[in-house]
């Protein structure tokens, strides 16, 4: 039994050896749509499997260029992860998508009010906003059911969720609105910068990137106080934490901004490609990914230099504990890096 036990051990460490020095061959994609083709820079090694058992696992240590699509609804912006499955917001249908995260089958597809744009999981629930109504709805993430529709905002867009509230960002009115998520019950609305699109929750706080006025602003979770507004490129939109810093993709400068969580000092601003237009970004342990109108990107995290870049118009981004995934709106399709 020993001698078994040594040999496994030593085949495992052989194997992850070879992975680290062997050259990766990866196959190009083959989405399920006319769409256009994946390019990326060389694959590289994914330091990230040393910090996340699960790559390894399911042989996924590498950045290749590779991607696996899943048709859902019309123009889907807003994507997240509830622990199994992935969700869409469908903007140009009026529904979402639930899509099991292990093998991209549909599991089904829900109404959502008129203009879903963002989706967020409380931990057994997805919230949708809804961006022609003002509202947000609730749906049960089990089956879909819907458990409720309040009023927040003008325009509410993207969302976050920060263990106990949904926090909604209302792009028309300037204010970002803090629901309970038991019931969705309002406990406040708040100003913040011109025009906010999207929100980050850090732990402590959370945070708003405020499109029409090229900065980020910081509130307090527990009551809404503002601990600050950093200016950040112009047209600000996806952010995201990384456990210290907060990444922000500014569209219409073509640039990706790092600002340090605790006092909101700018780390750094990488450029993107020109037109790129950086849009939404998510943060998988390693690596930044930012989409884009005309390039999706990884970054990474550490000095934001660029590792991959990807041929391919994409919108919103999340990370599943292992993939990528992102929607894509001219073809209404998911795809799963």
């Amino acid at each position: 039994m020993k001698t078994r036990i040594v040999i496994s051990v030593s085949l495992i460490v052989v194997a992850l050896a070879m992975a680290n020095l062997l050259p990766i061959q990866a196959q190009k994609p083959q989405p399920a749509h006319a769409g256009p083709q994946l390019q990326t820079q060389p694959p590289i090694l994914d330091a990230g499997a040393r910090r996340n058992p699960l790559k390894i696992a399911l042989l996924h240590w590498y950045l290749a260029d590779t991607a696996t699509s899943v048709t859902v609804g019309s123009q889907p912006y807003g994507v997240c992860f509830d622990g199994a499955n992935i969700w869409t917001a469908n903007f140009g249908d009026a529904t979402v998508t639930k899509v099991r995260a292990s093998d991209g089958q549909v599991l089904g597809t829900f109404n959502a009010g008129s203009g879903p744009f963002g989706v967020t999981f409380d931990g057994a629930n997805i919230w949708v906003s809804d961006t022609n109504f003002h509202t947000v709805t609730k749906l049960r993430a089990s089956d879909g059911k819907t458990l409720g529709t309040f009023t927040v905002g003008n325009a509410p867009e993207w969302m976050t969720f920060d263990g106990q509230a949904i926090w909604v960002s209302n792009g028309g009115d300037n204010t970002v609105t803090k629901l309970r998520a038991f019931d969705g019950a309002n406990l406040g609305t708040f100003p913040v910068g011109n025009a906010p699109i999207a929100m980050a929750f850090d732990g402590s706080a959370v945070w708003s990137s405020n499109y029409g006025g090229n900065t980020v602003t910081k509130l307090r979770a527990s009551d809404g106080a503002v601990l600050g507004t950093f200016g950040v490129g112009n047209n600000p939109l996806g952010i995201a934490f990384d456990g210290a810093n907060m990444w922000v993709a500014n569209r219409n400068s073509d640039t990706v901004t790092k600002l340090r969580a605790s006092d909101g000092k700018v780390l750094g601003t990488f450029p993107t490609p020109p037109s790129a237009g950086p849009y939404g970004i998510a943060f998988d342990g390693t690596y930044v990914w930012v989409s884009g109108d005309s390039y999706t990107l990884v970054l990474r995290a550490s000095d934001g230099a660029q590792v991959a870049s990807y041929n391919l118009q994409t919108s919103g981004v999340a990370f599943d504990g292992a993939y990528v995934w992102m929607g894509e709106t001219s073809f209404n399709a998911l795809y799963k890096f």
